[in-house]
């Protein structure tokens, strides 16, 4: 091998720039999160080392939840933008790895003109022609001529120490944080789908339960009118209860306004119109299943947001490596060849070939500090993605920590506010039988009534949360992602199908 292709080689194979190692992150050495043994009614599910995986929302055994979740994940919006925004990054891989191969243009070029006359040259077969005053005095004894050429002319630059190599790095490590961020995307839009859902049920609930409310007081308020027209009772008492029906029924009458809007949001989330989209009534009583939270180490393989921030380190690093390069010269090769004739009948012809070849080796001895500066500033921002990450990991199990304690404590809610309604009940009814034989006036039942309802309606709404925060702690947990799904360096530089880069319509 020749001295000087051997030197090229050599500088091709060196890499400038950090080699880049996960940095440390705040991982707790406990074998288990300490909110998952509160004492309560509700458990996490066993094996410890348990996890959730694929279609986590069918641990909530809600069949309508499975098909809105199957609508989301082909119709939503959201996720298609980010879909499109990972597509975006997975280009910029090419558009680094042009870089790699050498430039070729062709630019076929015709010039004519007359002694004493100023030429033109046309390119792409284009035939420009201008004479001067003075080439028209010349007249006959000046010669007209003509030119042709046809010339390919390449230019490459071979990656001496790794730039380009750490851009493609950079920009793979990119679309890999991308594919992360579009995994973190599906995620939140379906744990999105599943609270609202859950908000929908606990309306349908909270209707049920002032409808009854409703039937209740109607038959109070009748039995305080009939009180009243036989001279038993008072007329205030009658009025008194004609108020506690109408504000029953009020309450009833607003409860719709939130299940209509919830049920809009979804039909958004599954990407309908809310205008043709309906959801039919069902109450929801269900209690948050058992959910598997894992290890806390393993937390960090769970989270799609987790793996984007490492990924985003990764290519900040890459770009450190970008500055580096900059401090050593550049080379670029360059070659052409081609056709030039006076005629072009025989523009073609062997005689008529030109050719030439040339080097070019560059380096910058003076820019100010800018190639320091430049790689100050990669390595500070750097450094902000290290910081960035244990962030995201502090943050990560505080959410884990935060769902566990909410959803174990609302559970020991649930149980105590299930005993005051049962109390609240009983209250009720010893009440009403007083207020019928005449015992007590029917402001003690209108008190015992409210007590009641506000009871019931509570009730309704720990059921909710807690079915609320029992999905934030699976969506906390990752949902069923793992690391394991995150596409490779390779996977993201392959060419993506047709029907990935074709444009919606």
């Amino acid at each position: 091998m020749r001295p000087g292709v051997l030197a090229i080689a050599l500088a091709a194979a060196c890499t400038v720039g950090p080699k880049y190692h996960v940095p440390h992150a705040p991982v707790p050495a406990t074998p288990g999160y300490k909110e998952a043994n509160r004492a309560g009614p509700w458990r996490v599910a066993s094996p410890a080392d348990a996890m959730l995986r694929g279609a986590w929302w069918k641990i909530f055994r809600e069949p309508e939840l499975d098909a809105l979740e199957a609508q989301l994940d082909l119709h939503n919006q959201t996720l298609a933008q980010a879909y499109a925004t990972y597509m975006a990054a997975r280009a910029q891989i090419r558009i680094a790895r042009s870089q790699y191969f050498p430039t070729v243009s062709i630019a076929p070029n015709v010039t004519t003109g007359r002694g004493g006359a100023g030429t033109t040259t046309g390119s792409a077969g284009s035939i420009i022609s201008t004479t001067s005053p003075s080439a028209a005095r010349i007249g006959a004894s000046s010669g007209r001529f003509t030119s042709y050429s046809l010339p390919v002319e390449a230019s490459w630059a071979p990656d001496l120490f790794a730039r380009v190599r750490n851009q493609v790095r950079e920009a793979k490590y990119n679309a890999q944080a991308s594919a992360a961020d579009l995994e973190s995307t599906r995620l939140l839009e379906q744990a999105t789908l599943a609270e609202t859902y859950f908000e929908v049920r606990g309306q349908d609930a909270l209707a049920d339960l002032l409808d009854a409310t409703v039937k209740a007081d109607a038959a109070i308020a009748e039995t305080a009118r009939s009180r009243f027209e036989t001279g038993v009772d008072t007329e205030i008492a009658a009025v008194q209860a004609e108020q506690t029906l109408q504000t029953a029924r009020v309450q009833a009458t607003n409860a719709a306004i939130l299940r209509a809007q919830y049920e809009h949001a979804i039909a958004t989330l599954v990407g309908q119109p809310a205008t043709t989209f309906s959801i039919a009534k069902r109450a929801m009583l269900a209690a948050a299943p058992a959910i598997p939270v894992g290890t806390p180490s393993r937390l960090l393989e769970r989270r799609p947001d987790i793996a984007a921030a490492e990924r985003t380190m990764a290519a900040a690093n890459a770009a450190v490596g970008v500055g580096y390069a900059a401090y050593y010269p550049d080379l670029t090769l360059s070659a052409s060849a081609g056709f030039e004739s006076n005629a072009i009948s025989s523009l073609l012809s062997w005689p008529s070939r030109v050719w030439a070849l040339g080097a070019t080796l560059a380096e910058t001895i003076f820019d100010g500090g800018l190639r320091g500066a430049t790689i100050d500033q990669a390595i500070a921002q750097y450094n902000a993605t290290v910081a960035s990450y244990r962030q995201t990991v502090l943050a990560a199990f505080q959410n884990v920590e935060d769902e566990l304690a909410a959803t174990s404590i609302l559970a020991t809610e649930i149980e105590q506010q299930r005993k005051d309604v049962e109390l609240a009940q009983r209250a009720f009814e010893l009440e009403k039988g007083r207020f019928e034989t005449g015992i007590d006036p029917y402001i003690d039942l209108m008190q015992e009534q409210a007590l009641l309802l506000a009871a019931q309606q509570t009730m309704v709404t720990l059921q909710v949360q807690q079915m609320a925060s029992a999905v934030a702690l699976v969506e906390a947990l990752g949902g069923g992602w793992d690391r394991s799904a995150l596409p490779s360096p390779d996977d993201v530089a392959k060419q993506p199908p047709k029907s990935a880069r074709s444009m919606s319509r």
